[in-house]
């Protein structure tokens, strides 16, 4: 069964940083490009960041230089390392394979205030 598992979420101030991670069951982890998409009330989800199993990685261009995107195999485990938050940030983080597949976390809420 496939679980993903997002956590680390908070309210933060504008500049400020934080690392969201997300526990992954039932996949092959080390073979799965994976990816953090956001989501806001009225708007679609959108694509942040992704991972390959050889650790190439990708940016939303809103993003780039600011989140890094990284993986622990042996723990199952992605990361979303955020930097310089800006309040345009605030959204549910979800976790998923790249390209997503029909499986979905609970997500995360970061909010930036200003």
């Amino acid at each position: 069964q496939v679980q993903l598992v997002e956590s680390g979420g908070g309210l933060v101030q504008a500049g400020g940083s934080l690392r969201v991670s997300c526990k992954v069951f039932g996949i092959i982890f080390r073979v799965s490009a994976m990816g953090w998409y956001r989501q806001t009330p009225g708007k679609q989800r959108e694509l942040v960041a992704t991972i390959t199993s050889g650790d190439g990685t990708t940016y939303a261009d809103s993003v780039k230089g600011r989140f890094t995107i990284s993986r622990d195999n042996a723990r199952k485990t992605l990361y979303l390392q955020m930097n310089n938050l800006k309040p345009e940030d605030t959204a549910v983080y979800y976790c998923a394979l790249s390209p997503p597949g029909p499986y979905w976390g609970q997500g995360t809420q970061v909010t930036v205030s200003s």
